[in-house]
């Protein structure tokens, strides 16, 4: 957690200079550098009294017309023209958030020079006093970073360049590929290539096509990349700059670094970082108001009996919508009696399966209309695939093979390509090489492709893949599910006793000749074809759901898994416990009610398989309010999980933690800048920028 990036993000120059437009801006002067570099406001701390023996150490800073326009075309535009507001307005309020992000980047030079005792004015003088002309300021904001920290300062502009030429070299590669129709790219899961918070690679490098991507560092070319597509991608980037006067004539753009442009979006770097060291104080600070008695009694116990008053009722809607908002910062204490959350994998008809049951007959005799016997014909049919060929193809290829890695492959040699490849195995690093991305939550990662995979070269010498997916039975599905479980340590039991085919063999299902109760209503447990429950060796522990390496959370990972590669129900890919489910009535088709009410009424780790006309769902119970339990989290915090990541308990400090931040921090920024955004600190030239928005 950060102090308000938002509020004080950097500007990111690059990326709208690769779209090539300040949209809105009406830029009319013969001499447009010259204007740029004008004098907007000039920010300077050391006049108040409070820092006024400062002055000289601190330097005052200037923001620069350039700034303005760059922050009008990056995000000004849209509250002009999709909200309405005036751009006199507009300008104001983005004149006056780099006015603040100066004063704050002052602020924590002087809080720091008071504070850390390692930090003085002379010294600080001296390492500014040694630097280059070109980098004095950037020395005066380095001075107060540790080595990480302007590592990752320098790492965080040069992939920031990286990603804007990537984007306009997109552009490229897709106009001089062959046009061909692509099949819908498959949803990926959340926290895919996220990079770990503070990670840097000091060989990293910009890509300008100039140089090898191979000397790069860690930068990876974009599939279909080529020393060309990227120098036009480059030379694009320094029109713009050319073009709105940030590159000067005579300037030296053969290497990227050395633009004065460069050195500005790094000043902008070095400045978050010192905004960021700040914030982490004050978050400290604010941590420390978090008591242990607050959050048990205070917070914890509060919550739990005002839900049970407010959910205990008959009224179930303020209950249905707290529960549709549950995610890792808003939780539900307490419940009635089987509600809770189901993931759904949803093995479709084919179209002509749908077609050929809708044409079809209603079941003789059915006044209703139901055609519930003609489906069951249909769904012995079903075919269901592996879905993630589209993660194979494209501009990002996600697969690689196996190779001696742990993988499911079902005992099928032909299976052999895994899937986010960083995001699996660049998780774990040592002292010298630290790990670059974050483990994907909720991902078991071991699943492979199942079906043959041909790969070959075209002309070009691109990759090109061939897919001969294997094709699965409701059967087939279960015995990858079944075998997915096994491998990771789980096997299916019984739910209280009863079958796992409830209504007998897998022929007996199909042959049923009648799903109605005598008393002429639809028995839908009729419709129920497999039913089993996970067999954890401990006793399900709901606090530990998201925990990574706890039995709950790889079982959850299994199925999450198994809902990317073969989920059509692309809706509840990335849910955070999955669809809610209610005892009551709902506006699910009423077969998918009671198979995910049966699923819920079973408790966590309870599976249901049953059909609706869209095909086979197969449901898992994430979550579960039973009688027995309508406190899954416990009835009193416990505060010695805190520090565990990913237990209920440390989710719940944190959010409670970044609530008293939030408030901590805004309180802060709000008497800070009150108090010096004035007229004795802040000069403004409003005549120099007005022409921007006047006609």
């Amino acid at each position: 957690m950060k102090f308000k990036k938002t509020k004080f993000a950097a500007l990111a120059l690059a990326s709208l200079l690769a779209a090539g437009s300040f949209s809105g801006c009406a830029l009319v002067t013969n001499n447009l550098k010259k204007d740029l570099e004008q004098v907007v406001a000039s920010v300077d701390l050391t006049k108040s009294e409070d820092y006024s023996s400062l002055k000289g150490t601190i330097k005052p800073s200037d923001v620069l017309k350039r700034d303005l326009v760059a922050s009008y075309a990056s995000v000004g535009s849209t509250y002009v023209n999709s909200y309405g507001m005036e751009a006199s307005t507009v300008y104001e309020m983005l004149k006056n958030q780099l006015v603040n992000r100066q004063l704050y980047v002052q602020y924590a030079q002087a809080y720091f020079l008071d504070t850390d005792s390692t930090k003085t004015k002379s010294e600080w003088d001296k390492k500014i006093a040694e630097a280059d002309e070109s980098e004095k300021e950037i020395a005066a904001l380095a001075y107060f970073l540790d080595k990480d920290e302007i590592e990752t300062a320098e790492y965080t502009v040069k992939s920031s360049m990286n990603a804007t030429l990537d984007s306009q070299e997109l552009q490229y590669i897709e106009t001089e590929e062959d046009e061909h129709d692509h099949d819908t790219a498959r949803t990926t899961p959340n926290g895919l290539d996220t990079v770990k918070e503070g990670y840097y690679d000091p060989a990293y490098k910009i890509y300008t096509g100039y140089n090898a991507a191979s000397d790069c560092g860690t930068y990876e070319a974009q599939e279909g990349s080529t020393p060309t597509t990227r120098m036009k991608a480059y030379k694009t980037l320094l029109s713009n700059l050319h073009y709105y006067g940030l590159v000067s004539k005579g300037e030296d753009t053969s290497d990227i670094t050395k633009l004065a442009y460069y050195n500005s979006e790094r000043k902008s770097q070095y400045e978050t970082q010192l905004i960021n060291k700040l914030g982490e104080v004050f978050e400290e600070q604010a941590k420390e108001k978090v008591r242990e008695e607050w959050v048990k009694e205070e917070k914890y116990q509060t919550t739990l009996a005002s839900q049970k008053e407010q959910f205990g009722g008959s009224d179930a809607s303020a209950l249905e919508s707290a529960l549709d908002g549950v995610s890792d910062t808003s939780f539900v204490l307490y419940a009635p009696d089987n509600y809770g959350f189901v993931i759904n994998i949803l093995l479709p008809f084919s179209s002509r399966q749908t077609q050929e049951l809708n044409d079809s007959e209603a079941d003789f005799g059915d006044v209703k209309g139901n055609k519930f016997v003609k489906r069951a014909s249909l769904l012995k049919g079903l075919v269901a695939t592996d879905q993630r060929n589209t993660w194979f193809t494209g501009h990002e290829d996600y697969s690689y093979e196996a190779g001696t890695d742990n993988a499911y492959t079902a005992d099928n040699a032909d299976r052999k390509y895994l899937f986010f490849e960083d995001s699996m195995k660049k998780t774990v690093g040592t002292a010298s090489a630290p790990a670059q991305y974050e483990k994907i939550p909720n991902y078991l990662g071991q699943y492979t492709y199942n079906g043959k995979v041909f790969e070959s070269t075209d002309e070009d010498g691109d990759k090109v893949y061939n897919f001969q997916p294997a094709k699965l039975s409701i059967e087939g599905f279960l015995s990858e599910m079944k075998g997915y479980l096994k491998y990771a340590g789980f096997s299916l039991k019984q739910v209280g006793g009863k079958a796992y085919y409830p209504n007998g063999t897998e022929d007996a299902y199909y042959a049923q000749e009648s799903y109605y109760a005598e008393d002429g209503t639809v028995d839908y447990s009729k419709f129920l074809y497999y039913e089993a429950q996970v067999d954890f060796t401990e006793h399900f522990n709901a606090c530990h759901i998201f925990q990574d390496g706890s039995q709950e959370n790889r079982a959850l990972s299994v199925i999450n898994e198994l809902s990317f590669a073969y989920n059509t129900d692309t809706a509840g890919l990335n849910t955070y416990l999955g669809y809610v489910v209610s005892p009551n009535n709902t506006d699910f088709v009423k077969e998918f009610e009671y198979a995910a009410q049966e699923a819920v009424r079973g408790g966590p780790g309870t599976i249901t398989v049953a059909p609706s006309d869209y095909g086979w769902h197969i449901m898992y119970c994430t979550f579960a309010y039973s009688k027995e339990n309508p406190t899954p989290y416990g009835n009193e915090f416990n505060w010695d999980e805190i520090e565990v990541e990913g237990t209920f308990s440390n989710l719940y400090y944190e959010a409670l933690t970044a609530e008293n931040f939030s408030s901590y921090s805004s309180e802060l920024q709000t008497s800070v800048l009150n108090k010096y955004n004035n007229d004795t600190c802040v000069v403004v030239y409003e005549d120099r920028y007005k022409d921007l928005y006047e006609a």
